[in-house]
C-alpha cells in the first residue's frame, strides 16, 4: 500500500520544523509536502506552476490547513477546496486559534476536524500519531464523498441525523443509544 501524501499547509518555519520532528518523533512516514501560504495550498492542488509534476507533488490523502496565512486565509483555502469538483478531500484545521468563530466557520465551510496546536513537542507528537492512525490508517473515506458534501447545514439530512458529527472539547459527542452494554463489548 502507497502511503498517503500529506499536505502541511503552515507559514511559520518553526511550526514546520517542529511538525516534521513530531513526525519522525511519532514513526508517521507519510510523504510531507508543505506550502508556506495559501495561494501555493491552492496552487498546489491545481498542479499549477511550480507544483504541475503529479509525480513529485501527488494528490494529499490529507489536507492540515492553518487559518491565519500569507496571500489567502486558511477559511478561504478551506471554501475553495470545498467548491471544487471531485476534491472530496479530508482537511483538518491545525491552528493556534481558540476563537469561536473561526471553529464554527471552519466547520460549515466544510472542515473535517478542528485541532488547536498544542504548547509541547510532545502533544504535538500525540496529537500527529493520533491524526496519522485515524485519518491515514483507520477511515474509510466514503466511496460517494462528493466535493460539496463540506458545505452542508446542519438543516441537510446527512447531518441533521448525526448533530454531533463535530464533536469538540467545547461540544462534546453525543451518546447515542445502545442497546449493548460496556460489558458487551
Amino acid at each position: 500500500m502507497i502511503a498517503k501524501t500529506i499536505l502541511l499547509v503552515e507559514d511559520e518555519e518553526n511550526d514546520v520544523f517542529f511538525f516534521q520532528r513530531a513526525m519522525k518523533k511519532a514513526a508517521v512516514v507519510n510523504p510531507l509536502q508543505v506550502a508556506s501560504d495559501g495561494q501555493a495550498a491552492i496552487d498546489y492542488l491545481k498542479g499549477t506552476g511550480k507544483f504541475a509534476d503529479r509525480a513529485k507533488f501527488p494528490l494529499p490523502g490529507l489536507i492540515l490547513l492553518d487559518l491565519k496565512l500569507p496571500y489567502v486565509m486558511g477559511l478561504d483555502v478551506l471554501k475553495w477546496i470545498r467548491q471544487q469538483p471531485g476534491f472530496a478531500m479530508t482537511v483538518v484545521i491545525l491552528t493556534s486559534s481558540r476563537d469561536q468563530g473561526d471553529i464554527a466557520t471552519a466547520y460549515r465551510l466544510g472542515a473535517n476536524a478542528y485541532l488547536v496546536k498544542p504548547p509541547e513537542l510532545n502533544g504535538l507528537e500525540d496529537m500527529v500519531r493520533a491524526v496519522s492512525n485515524f485519518w491515514l490508517i483507520h477511515n474509510t473515506p466514503s466511496p460517494e464523498a462528493r466535493s460539496d458534501r463540506g458545505l452542508q447545514t446542519l438543516e441537510t439530512p446527512h447531518t441533521k441525523d448525526f448533530p454531533n458529527r463535530h464533536a469538540s472539547p467545547t461540544n462534546p459527542p453525543a451518546r447515542l443509544p445502545s442497546s449493548r452494554s460496556p460489558n458487551d463489548l
